[in-house]
């Protein structure tokens, strides 16, 4: 009993699907057909019939394509769980000038809305994505939806069959219900690979896409760094330097009192070894900022630990024993699970959290897991977004789960080759 409603099941939930796909692949052959009818209803003889039903053809098919192919995307990630970059160029900032003209990098405009249209349509007419779509659409009617359109017409043919009398339409009708059930469960399953091979970007797309991804982790990279030198010349100047030439000046005011006034003398020099023990307190703090030396000497795992422990967190951490990761990445997600701490302190107000640590077969795989209030996001321009943009100079990624009233789990995924 179990595999005829297993069968069932699945002939069902097929049908459904294999019914979506048709009607989204015959979006566009039913725009088509709709201009073929508006001509033979105007008739022939006007020699200007033929421009509507152009008109409505060619603009249906442009305005359909990419929401047409927007769909198949999100359908055959949703029910294959295969992710179809879609590769589309992305519009680039508008800027007023100070001659009060606004430049979209195309051409110059009076007003902000006509330079953003006037930009919408460049950056659509020279993308190579539309052209793409546009073949899509022509192609999908004739594979995809030929083939997801079998089950309904198997359903479509059992109902005239059987609603006839006669004993040869209930042969054909009966035909049609089992060709339905049948080939319900795989008629869907070919948008999968014709939507992978017509719809995902060319290589050359895809270069570029990884070249632009390749500029903008420059960029942050510099900006990280530029503002890691700032901070450090910061509190050089502002601590240990400042406390350097107060030991100094203490120790040349007691070299002076040395002979008159050794008492005086003697506390300016214990006043100078507590300043020398300051400085030497604060340079540890500013190194550790920098790379924590347990960092250095015994590993990602132990830092963590030693983190786990500083936090007013009660933190658990569970990792591998031997990850033997390069220092650069040891370092980035250091300061990551760091930053994910602190955040769960100060945003969050959680009192537990979880640390994993492990490695699977591409790399590794960290999970920081806490009790806060959650509702946690990746804006474009918060803490969490340049923490993936540091993931992604290693080609890491970070996913965030973080529902209204928690808990929030912060996913990072960083491939080792040294794995």
């Amino acid at each position: 009993m179990r595999q005829p409603g297993s069968w069932l099941a699945r002939a069902s939930v097929g049908f459904v699907r294999a019914c979506v796909v048709a009607a989204i692949s015959m979006l566009v052959p039913a725009v088509w057909a709709a201009a073929v009818a508006l001509g033979i209803w105007w008739g022939a003889g006007n020699p200007w019939s033929w421009v509507a039903p152009v008109v409505l053809a060619c603009g249906g098919t442009l305005a359909l394509s990419r929401p047409v192919c927007r769909m198949v995307r999100f359908l055959v990630a949703r029910w294959t769980a295969t992710a179809i970059p879609a590769g589309y160029r992305q519009a680039g900032p508008v800027t007023r000038m100070s001659t009060g003209y606004w430049w979209n990098g195309f051409s110059y405009e009076r007003t902000r809305r006509n330079a953003l249209l006037d930009q919408k349509w460049r950056v659509r007419w020279s993308d190579p994505a539309n052209w793409r779509d546009l073949r899509f659409t022509v192609i999908a009617p004739l594979t995809v939806g030929v083939v997801a359109s079998l089950p309904p017409a198997g359903v479509a043919v059992a109902i005239l069959g059987l609603g006839q009398p006669g004993a040869a339409a209930r042969v054909v009708g009966t035909l049609g219900l089992v060709v339905a059930i049948a080939c319900a469960p795989y008629a869907w399953r070919c948008v999968g690979p014709v939507a992978v091979r017509f719809l995902r970007p060319s290589p050359a797309m895809a270069l570029a896409d990884r070249v632009d991804e390749l500029t903008a982790q420059r960029a942050d990279a510099t900006v990280a760094q530029a503002a890691e030198i700032r901070r450090i010349e910061r509190d050089l100047h502002d601590g240990a330097q400042a406390r350097l030439v107060s030991l100094g000046l203490s120790l040349a005011t007691a070299e002076k009192l040395m002979e008159t006034d050794p008492a005086q003398a003697k506390a300016l020099m214990g006043e100078a070894r507590a300043g020398a023990t300051a400085s030497l307190t604060e340079l540890r703090e500013l190194v550790k900022g920098i790379n924590p030396p347990v960092l250095n000497d015994r590993g990602l795992v132990d830092a963590v630990r030693a983190l786990a422990l500083d936090s007013p967190l009660e933190a658990a951490v569970s990792a591998d024993l031997q990850l033997g990761l390069d220092p650069p990445i040891e370092s980035a997600l250091y300061f990551a699970i760091a930053e994910l701490l602190t955040n769960a302190v100060k945003h969050a107000h959680a009192t537990r959290t979880r640390i994993s640590i492990r490695r699977d077969d591409t790399g590794i795989v960290i999970d920081v897991e806490d009790n806060g209030r959650g509702g946690a996001s990746l804006r474009a321009d918060g803490g969490l977004a340049g923490l993936r943009r540091r993931l992604a100079v290693f080609d890491g990624a970070l996913e965030i789960t973080s529902p209204e009233g928690g808990p929030t789990r912060a996913r990072m995924m960083v491939p080792c080759g040294s794995l």
